[in-house]
């Protein structure tokens, strides 16, 4: 076959396509004559070199674009670019009724081109994603609700804390009455239910107030965080502004609805308090006049006076009784002193419309010692302890927590016992008790494994333990950390029964390196012996005979996490070797 019927046949092919593609009706005649004289004129437009038509075709397929208005000229290569087209159209773009008329053909091609570096580029990252959480959800989930675990929820069922919650409901009782309730003290160790079981007979009163329309209402405050007498009252006094400004809002709204309804007709308004659209008028001008006078506290710069005078005002808007539940309570008075407490103990003599009463949750049972006689006796008008809980009560508050925390027969039968027989330990802890089954199910969703059994439990344990460390470690201050430094290079270089001499030499090299002052022998004793008290150290005196008594020292927690820790300190990062300061210690002795 001759070069123009080559050409002839590929222009036929590419016409009958592109006719195809445009969707028209219009058949093309049998005979190819007409089309073939076509070709022989473009062909006869251009160059008969083959090679010269082949390095064009190259060069054009190099570049990606062909320009389209060139096929005519060109007859095999339009043929190429129609052949390319068709097999991309078919696959699936065609269908979408893209042209390809010469003139949009660089529109089009443009068009495929995105589409199919689109699909490329968005392969690999999807299959990344994929891969990586997929797999972590292969298995069946442990956990239907874990935040049942936490220590923020606050269960609809306290198991054996109904005495105290019936305590706190019968003295809370009058301000249901509209009388001002006793003001309470709440003591017990951590983890014994006492924040748990304020928050629910809170909510209970609240949602009672509202059954029985009497105006009631709680503020929680953790001192902890809150711990100064300015961010007390401000904090309160915001809260109550705003609660102001919802209830003027909602009054303002009724009152315009009402004033409407009056223009159109007085005589509505002969059920309401109002003898006039004027009178309705006046109020409504009240209202956003208090509106405005409301302004929030900022969280510094104001006098504290002018604060507790806009707490005072806040409060005093309109009738209600207010309780003011102050957790941690001991920590505002060791930071803040009992101010605040006398200031709000005294509020009820001065209030007009509202009634104020004090719930105090702390954890030091004798933190009302250093309380001023006049604000003890106010405060403490009722007392109520938690005790802490045995192993068969952490177990029951455990199952109860458990049946809605995880899925199915997730637990094994001896975790739960396991847990509780852990927090009894230590003074029985309920918190513990949940932190301790909440991490064993954690651990053993990223093992993956279908069940929570005993060996996750201690490892929960031993993870708790670690954290504990990590943190009081942490908030040493530094020369305990130096002290607690000079132990652990002791012992990492082999020393054992450990004498507070041995520890003073190292600790005196490790102030001179990172330039601290030294403190003298006795105190650094005592520091050791604080150390003992937290648990991190184990220090026994023992008896040396006529060489007297010394203290043999040794790590109570795990000597590569603690070391991690102190060295994280910026001041304690600077110690480049330790080395020599242990070996001058050998040195001092030998000397």
């Amino acid at each position: 076959m001759n070069g123009d019927d080559t050409d002839q046949d590929t222009t036929l092919d590419s016409q009958r396509f592109v006719d195809g593609a445009d969707g028209d009706d219009e058949q093309l005649p049998p005979s190819t004559g007409d089309q073939g004289a076509q070709s022989e004129r473009a062909a006869e437009g251009q160059s008969g070199d083959r090679e010269q038509r082949t390095t064009r075709e190259d060069e054009a397929s190099a570049a990606g674009d062909q320009d389209p208005t060139d096929d005519e000229s060109d007859p095999e290569t339009a043929s190429t670019v129609d052949t390319d087209s068709s097999s991309t159209v078919r696959g699936g773009v065609g269908s979408s009724g893209v042209d390809f008329d010469s003139e949009s053909d660089d529109a089009d091609s443009s068009v495929l081109d995105d589409v199919m570096l689109d699909d490329v580029g968005s392969e690999e990252p999807e299959e990344a994603s994929q891969g990586l959480f997929d797999d972590l959800l292969a298995g069946d989930p442990i956990f239907e609700n874990k935040e049942v675990l936490r220590p923020s929820y606050t269960p609809r069922k306290l198991p054996h804390r109904e005495e105290q919650i019936n305590n706190m409901a019968t003295i809370l009782v009058t301000a249901l009455r509209g009388d001002s309730p006793s003001n309470i003290l709440i003591y017990g160790k951590t983890g014994t239910g006492k924040t748990a079981s304020a928050k629910f007979v809170s909510t209970e009163l609240e949602s009672t107030s509202q059954k029985y329309e009497v105006p009631c209402e709680v503020e929680y405050i953790n001192c902890e965080v809150t711990d100064t007498q300015y961010r007390v009252l401000a904090q309160l006094a915001n809260k109550f502004v705003e609660k102001n400004e919802a209830v003027i809002d909602e009054e303002l709204d009724d009152l315009e609805s009402l004033r409407e309804r009056a223009h159109e007709n007085p005589t509505v308004l002969a059920e309401t308090e109002y003898d006039s659209v004027a009178a309705v008028e006046d109020r409504i001008e009240q209202l956003e006049d208090d509106r405005e006078s409301f302004e929030q506290v900022p969280m510094t710069g104001w006098p504290t006076d002018r604060v507790y005078s806009t707490f005072f005002d806040a409060v005093d808007y309109h009738e209600r009784v207010v309780v003011i539940m102050l957790d941690e309570i001991d920590k505002l008075v060791e930071k803040s002193g009992d101010d605040t407490l006398y200031n709000l103990s005294r509020m009820n003599s001065e209030l007009e419309r509202s009634r104020v009463s004090i719930m105090g949750i702390s954890n030091d049972l004798k933190f009302t010692d250093f309380l001023d006689p006049r604000v003890k006796s106010s405060l403490g008008e009722e007392e109520i302890v938690f005790p802490p809980y045995d192993a068969n009560q952490l177990r029951d508050i455990l199952e109860h927590r458990a049946e809605v925390a995880f899925e199915g027969d997730a637990l094994t039968d001896d975790v739960i016992p396991l847990c509780a027989a852990f927090a009894a330990q230590e003074h029985g802890d309920a918190r513990r008790a949940l932190d301790l089954l909440r991490t064993a199910g954690e651990l053993a969703e990223r093992d993956q494994t279908d069940d929570v059994d005993e060996d996750h439990v201690r490892k929960a344990q031993e993870k708790i333990e670690l954290d504990r460390v990590v943190e009081v470690v942490r908030t040493l201050p530094t020369q305990s950390k130096l002290v607690l430094f000079a132990i652990i290079m002791l012992e990492k270089n082999g020393v054992h029964n450990i004498n507070t001499g041995e520890v003073y030499n190292v600790y005196q090299r490790l102030c001179e390196e990172i330039d601290v002052d030294t403190l003298t022998q006795r105190r650094v004793t005592d520091l050791i012996s604080e150390l003992d008290m937290l648990g991190i150290v184990n220090a026994v005196v023992v008896s040396k005979g006529r060489y007297g008594r010394t203290k043999e020292i040794s790590l109570s927690v795990p000597i590569d996490e603690t070391e991690a820790v102190l060295l994280s300190d910026s001041r304690l990062s600077d110690i480049e070797d330790t080395q020599p300061f242990v070996q001058t210690r050998f040195d001092s002795d030998s000397n």
